[in-house]
């Protein structure tokens, strides 16, 4: 087992960090310093690299949960939960940058805001985003979670949270666990409700997206808002 302390002094991680600047550090290396130290039987770098290695990619480290990561050996809940936390900074980071850079006017952009939030999911869950006149992104909203349909999904939750935040149009998102985006009846029809409540209120739906695993399926592209 190779200690950090029996490192090099410049090549430690955080020494790295200082001299070279983040950018100049492997993904492990940064989970090193986030974990800050290792076990009796585990360095922290090799901790770290155990879990990047496993995971294969900074989303789904994301992705999984406390339970899950200290399922590995020298990974505690107190580790799991600064990891998980940083993770989530980062992605927090992401949301609030995001909205000034592009408007929410195109089906990509707003399958590009919400993937990281959806893709990976076992379950179904339904966001409203709203937009200001520009298009631009108020807030984005979770609003129910399973399995959806016309019967859940009530327009009224949707439209309440539009006329408080003075919205001017409403894009709703869910994901498809299964991965594949193609609607289904219930849908359709839960496309069709939210949008003639739209038209009621003046407040239009300009989009239903669906995200699957890679792709979307959008309601707007495929001329079936009506």
């Amino acid at each position: 087992m190779y200690l950090i302390k029996e490192m090099p002094f410049k090549e430690r991680p955080r020494e790295r960090f200082l001299h070279y600047g983040k950018e100049a550090l492997a993904t492990h290396e940064l989970i090193a310093i986030i974990l800050r130290t290792g076990t009796k039987e585990c360095s922290v770098l090799e901790l770290s690299k155990n879990i990047y290695y496993k995971y294969a990619s900074i989303k789904a480290i994301n992705q999984s949960t406390v339970s899950e990561l200290t399922q590995l050996k020298g990974m505690g809940k107190t580790k799991a939960i600064q990891l998980l936390a940083a993770l989530e900074l980062g992605k927090r980071l992401y949301e609030e940058t995001f909205p000034v850079q592009k408007a929410m006017n195109r089906p990509q952009h707003v399958f590009d805001y919400m993937k990281t939030d959806l893709e990976m999911l076992t379950q179904e869950m339904f966001y409203a985003l709203y937009l200001d006149v520009k298009s631009h992104l108020i807030k984005k909203q979770l609003l129910f979670v399973g399995s959806l349909s016309s019967a859940i999904v009530h327009p009224r939750e949707v439209f309440k949270h539009a006329v408080t935040l003075s919205a001017s149009s409403i894009i709703i998102v869910h994901n498809h666990p299964s991965g594949h985006p193609e609607p289904s009846q219930s849908d359709i029809k839960i496309t069709k409700i939210m949008a003639e409540n739209g038209r009621l209120m003046d407040i239009p739906v300009i989009d239903h997206i669906i995200v699957g695993k890679g792709r979307y399926y959008s309601f707007r592209e495929h001329k079936r808002l009506s």
